[in-house]
């Protein structure tokens, strides 16, 4: 028998031993929830095809052409990544609103006496779920910002804290970029609704009652905007801040961003980006020290002339100043 769920958490998705989006691989990389895998029904030429004879030709050859596709598509899953599943295989199916897609990959799934639940309202409730967390609901959590100038190695420590066991959430991986005008990673970014997604599902396992490391951040990560409650909570967290040497700086940055100091066009259009107060002939001068590879030179004289100042200008003032793990573990204490 199918059973249905109204409501879903990420924290409740450990009951299933699958989530299972069959959505096309395109809405599958849009968004989805956490740790599903996408089985789709129909591709997403195949739901192009039944789309338009649906609307242009026949809405009977359209749902004859479409259940074709689906039962070939779902038996193709079950020969393939359903395979090995045993009888007691618990999976959760979901679709877009719940309906046909989800319904009819459900029902064979009973037939094979597989105990499956069918999310209703599909991934809109999952959607729903995530914007109530991150932008509609104030954020119950005891927030401390990680601050410092560019290259303290703030990212560096969130992951010492973690190993600590200190929580912390690392806005600039779960958006899969550093925060900076250098800050490109491989892979790109993930997009908006898939970065909700990712940080809603770390945010539910956090303990409310304890203090949450976040690195200080512009209210956008790359081309993420941080959701208004996060934002919000960062905006009234203490601030610890983080210091280092310039000679550690330089060293830290030269060694995360090694190949791009090599890149020059790359260098060429950020320092096209760079704020209008920055005159042509300082950003000459430093296109110059790059592609002379004069890296450290380049590295400092970009810190001194804009991160810098620029870090100066955001006016967070700290409740300390500390400059290793010990140093932030002992401000927290305090």
């Amino acid at each position: 028998m199918i059973q249905r769920l109204t409501q879903v958490d990420p924290a409740g998705l450990a009951a299933f031993d699958a989530v299972i989006d069959v959505r096309s691989p395109s809405e599958f990389a849009l968004d989805h929830l956490p740790g599903a895998i996408n089985l789709p029904v129909l591709d997403d030429a195949e739901r192009a095809a039944v789309g338009t004879e649906y609307v242009q030709g026949s809405k009977f050859r359209a749902r004859r052409q479409g259940a074709v596709l689906v039962a070939r598509n779902i038996a193709a899953h079950l020969e393939g990544a359903l395979a090995d599943r045993p009888g007691g295989f618990r999976p959760l199916v979901y679709c877009w609103r719940g309906g046909q897609r989800s319904h009819a990959m459900a029902t064979i799934l009973d037939q094979v006496g597989w105990p499956v639940t069918v999310l209703d309202g599909g991934y809109q409730t999952w959607r729903r779920a995530v914007v109530a967390r991150l932008y509609d609901q104030p954020l119950a959590l005891k927030i401390v910002l990680l601050d410092g100038q560019t290259g303290v190695g703030k990212t560096e420590m969130l992951g010492r804290l973690a190993e600590a066991g200190q929580q912390v959430v690392d806005l600039e991986g779960l958006a899969n970029h550093r925060g900076s005008l250098f800050g490109a990673m491989p892979g790109g970014q993930p997009s908006q609704k898939l970065f909700d997604s990712r940080l809603a599902a770390v945010i539910v396992r956090l303990d409310p009652t304890r203090p949450v490391l976040v690195e200080a951040e512009s209210s956008r990560v790359g081309t993420i905007t941080l959701p208004k409650q996060i934002w919000a909570a960062m905006q009234a967290a203490p601030v610890i801040e983080l210091t280092a040497d310039m000679s550690d700086r330089v060293a830290r940055i030269s060694r995360d961003y090694e190949s791009f100091s090599s890149e020059i066009q790359a260098i060429m259009e950020v320092l096209d980006r760079l704020p209008r107060h920055i005159s042509k002939a300082q950003r000459g001068e430093w296109l110059a020290l790059a592609e002379a590879g004069q890296t450290d030179a380049f590295i400092q004289s970009l810190i001194e002339g804009h991160y810098d100042p620029a870090y100066v200008r955001s006016g967070r003032t700290p409740v300390a100043r500390v400059d290793g793990l010990d140093g932030v573990l002992a401000a927290m204490r305090d």
